[in-house]
């Protein structure tokens, strides 16, 4: 399964990278072929304006690639250095993040997302920002718990003893020894991402039109179900399975990188 969850990333890399310069512009307008199913000339259809479907799905992988991976570098940058200081300097430091920490976890991941895209404005930025902050929470939690962990372990009470200082025991043994599950909770927060940026879109408060969005999309296609069922049936599929690979390969990863999952 962690190899059909490879493939499956792979293939929505390089439909965001290079389906983009193959489609060509998607919002080129046909009104003599508005509404067409799927034939030879638009393999998915057009859409209400006589948009290639296609073209639009390509670019659509785009934005929920950048939304889904920038987001979660920005949940990572912030997240994990305030995890770590809060782990390692427990004292009154770790009391008060964790604190604000339980209180932003007690709004769901979307409600959260979906108060700050309001806040910031509808766009990719603030789409990015939103769904960046919105993870802030797991990763620190996430981190500080790796870091208490590893600040039992034998070699850092070594480390101590034979006089390391704070930045040396940080840097060399507790952020090392951190990253794998880091690394597995940014592949499975990706896929968490993607959904949001759709959602958000989908909502009006994401990317806007006429720039091409899978969540737009499916906006647009609520008025065509009966008509033109592919509007809704394409974006849906691709988040299904852009979502489904991201999170077969975290689950690949935790079984390499984490030796508690006793695989």
């Amino acid at each position: 399964m962690p190899m059909a969850g490879l493939v499956l990333v792979v293939a929505f890399v390089l439909l965001a990278l290079i389906g983009p310069l193959v489609t060509g512009d998607p919002t080129t307008q046909d009104y003599l072929a508005t509404l067409a199913p799927p034939s030879g000339a638009h393999p998915m259809g057009t859409d209400d304006l006589g948009r290639d479907a296609f073209a639009r799905i390509a670019h659509g992988a785009q934005v929920s690639l950048q939304a889904g991976v920038l987001s979660t570098l920005l949940a990572m940058v912030v997240g994990i250095p305030i995890g770590l200081v809060a782990g390692f300097y427990r004292r009154w430091l770790d009391p008060v993040v964790m604190r604000l920490v339980d209180v932003t976890l007690a709004f769901p991941f979307l409600v959260f997302a979906v108060g700050l895209a309001a806040i910031i404005g509808p766009s990719l930025k603030g789409v990015v920002f939103a769904l960046g902050f919105s993870q802030l929470p797991a990763v620190i939690r996430i981190t500080r718990g790796e870091v208490l962990a590893v600040r039992e372990m034998d070699y850092v009470a070594a480390a101590v003893a034979d006089g390391a200082g704070d930045g040396h025991l940080i840097f060399r043994y507790v952020l090392p020894n951190c990253l794998n599950p880091l690394i597995v909770q940014a592949t499975v927060a990706i896929p968490g991402a993607i959904i949001g940026e759709a959602t958000l879109s989908f909502l009006g408060l994401g990317v806007q039109p006429p720039t091409p969005s899978w969540g737009v999309m499916l906006t647009t296609a609520q008025q065509y179900l009966s008509d033109a069922p592919w509007l809704a049936v394409w974006p849906g599929v691709m988040i299904a399975l852009a979502t489904l690979g991201f999170n077969l390969l975290g689950d690949g990863l935790r079984d390499v990188l984490d030796p508690r999952s006793g695989r």
